[in-house]
């Protein structure tokens, strides 16, 4: 009865729909901020991450009470050990998704922050994008000398004022600055990283920033305000890049530049072939070599059947939790910043 009801529950919760309104105020503003300040204090407090514990402990016990079942069915009753074996892994599979969306994942079902800002939509347009895209190689050319001047051998020692940054830009969106940010770890998972193009993830139990191990020091200020951003309660792909970029602009020469870096990828993806050729020649030797770089550093591990899967899997998790652009969501950050006004963005460089 107790393994029915848990898979019932999991299943109702998958299905039933929650008024955004009440996630927002039962979970995103009482819940998720007190479970969050504890679960990332002690995830800090590791220095590997929890959530390769949890994979390789859960692996290795439900491998263990297969051989169990199969060794106790004896040869006649391998058939009750497979119904034993696929019950438990449901059940299993049942409750973690149940702790998921308690420690995480109700996350998804806030109010969009395109409604809560109240996006203009009439000053989004491809003109509008093809403007930013020409502003973003002027800041990438003004920032260039002086972020390359203070460049750290490891960018994660500039963690401290990417805190601090964060907290702004937290407070530009109206949200709470008390969010604990996470140290960012290496993972188990990193081979898969590698070959996925995968750059960082936030675990969703212990609630740890998780990054790919060769970032280059350019790109690690925005990844990693992106992934503080999923700790911050932004579920959506395109808001915690949005909430990301924002972050790097409230931040120094070396963070602003690690997020124009971004913004010119995302924003030139958005434009025609000849626009992308004509504003990728306004760009000086620098830049242009520190995104030539980036695009190395990401092929060079890349596997282009292990990336597709990867992605195509990706895909299908963001829409079973009502993400309905999949994958896609990425791209709206440049949709949240040509309809929101921020001074940060007239800031020069």
């Amino acid at each position: 009865m107790v393994r029915a009801a848990v898979v019932g529950l999991a299943v109702a919760a998958a299905v039933v729909p929650l008024p955004a309104t009440w996630v927002e105020w039962a979970y995103a503003r009482a819940f998720y901020p007190i479970w969050q300040t504890m679960a990332t204090t002690a995830s800090n407090a590791v220095p590997i991450a929890l959530l390769d514990f949890l994979i390789v402990g859960l692996g290795l016990s439900w491998l263990l009470l297969a051989v169990v079942d199969v060794r106790r069915s004896g040869a006649r009753g391998r058939g009750r050990a497979v119904g034993r074996i696929a019950a438990r892994t449901a059940v299993w599979a049942a409750a973690g998704y149940l702790v998921f969306l308690v420690s995480w994942g109700l996350n998804y079902r806030r109010v969009r922050l395109e409604d809560a800002l109240g996006v203009d939509r009439g000053r989004v347009s491809a003109g509008a994008a093809r403007a930013l895209a020409i502003a973003s190689t002027g800041r990438l050319n003004g920032l260039y000398e002086t972020a390359h001047l203070t460049q750290p051998s490891d960018g994660w020692s500039r963690h401290p004022a990417l805190a601090s940054a964060f907290g702004a830009a937290l407070n530009d969106l109206g949200a709470r600055p008390s969010v604990v940010v996470a140290r960012p770890k290496h993972t188990l998972l990193n081979p898969y990283f590698r070959r996925a193009s995968v750059d960082g993830m936030t675990d969703p139990f212990f609630l740890e920033t998780l990054v790919v191990s060769d970032l280059l020091p350019v790109e690690q200020s925005f990844v990693t305000a992106h992934e503080w951003a999923h700790l911050a309660g932004f579920a959506h792909e395109g808001e915690a890049n949005f909430l990301g970029w924002l972050t790097c602009m409230h931040g120094d020469a070396w963070h602003q530049y690690s997020g124009w870096l971004f913004l010119y990828t995302e924003v030139s993806a958005t434009l025609g072939g000849r626009d992308r050729t004509e504003i990728a020649a306004r760009l000086a030797p620098g830049p242009r070599g520190d995104l030539r770089a980036i695009a190395e550093r990401v092929q060079r591990n890349r596997s282009p059947r292990v990336s597709a899967v990867g992605w195509s899997v990706y895909n299908q998790y963001l829409k079973a939790n009502r993400v309905e652009a999949g994958v896609a969501s990425y791209t709206e950050v440049v949709r949240l910043i040509l309809g929101t006004r921020f001074s940060p963005i007239t800031r020069s460089p």
